[in-house]
């Protein structure tokens, strides 16, 4: 798969206005508290003023949580036709799960709702849910995410505190690493399918070891063949994209 790409482009010095509007990927470094849509829209202002494009085509390639980070693909012009096509690509990441509670939105984003014993969870028992947890699931999204329900968003429905009621999903963990570095912490890498939610995954760890768990923290290292060591921070495509525009 080729495409072009502001991360690959040497000199810098290249950069111009038709790059953007013929269209290109720009692998960016999501940092933490920051929306996808944020960095959309940073990267977007920053082409439109800088070639002066009234009208440039930015999106993105698949949401991050605003507490995550890692790799997202942006895409710009005629691209952005690509978007739907590169959202099918698998994604890999790697972060750690709490043991002994959960949130409602599952990650750290609320504060814990329940809490539960950790003491009875072994090494065996992480090992079983690792391989339970490998392979083709049937997956429940969380309530607190942007999927659609009659033409709403759940998660704000979910803070309206509205009765949601997600169907499964069917989605594939590649490939599922857990590690257990103290009596309430898992590290994990996955690698997994589109569609697929890591504090879902988080969630239903937890409640297989008959405990609750969230996700704790989460960086997204892989989408597809990119890499998360290709990526720019935002500040650096800001940079660029001022450079290529004087």
């Amino acid at each position: 798969m080729s495409y072009s790409s502001l991360n690959y482009f040497e000199p810098y010095t290249s950069i111009h206005r038709e790059l953007f509007v013929d269209g290109c990927i720009i692998l960016v470094d999501k940092p933490m508290g920051w929306t996808s849509f944020d960095v959309v829209n940073k990267i977007r202002a920053k082409i439109r003023y800088g070639f002066d494009i009234k009208n440039i085509k930015v999106g993105h390639t698949g949401t991050l949580d605003p507490l995550a980070t890692g790799l997202i693909m942006i895409c710009t012009g005629r691209y952005t036709k690509k978007i739907d096509e590169l959202q099918k690509e698998s994604k890999k990441y790697e972060g750690t799960i709490f043991l002994g509670a959960t949130t409602p939105t599952y990650d750290q984003e609320s504060e814990p709702d329940q809490f539960f014993k950790v003491d009875h969870i072994s090494d065996d028992d992480i090992e079983k849910a690792r391989i339970q947890f490998s392979g083709e699931l049937s997956q429940v999204p969380p309530i607190y995410s942007a999927i659609k329900v009659r033409g709403q968003t759940a998660y704000k429905m979910a803070r309206k505190g509205k009765t949601i009621e997600l169907k499964p999903r069917q989605v594939h963990i590649h490939q599922l690493e857990l590690t257990r570095i103290d009596q309430h912490t898992l590290t994990f890498s996955a690698h997994c399918s589109k569609g697929t939610y890591i504090r879902s995954l988080a969630y239903d760890i937890g409640k297989w070891l008959n405990s609750g768990a969230y996700l704790s923290s989460l960086r997204r290292t892989a989408i597809g063949e990119w890499s998360i060591d290709d990526a720019l921070t935002v500040e650096d495509v800001v940079s660029l994209i001022e450079k290529g525009s004087k």
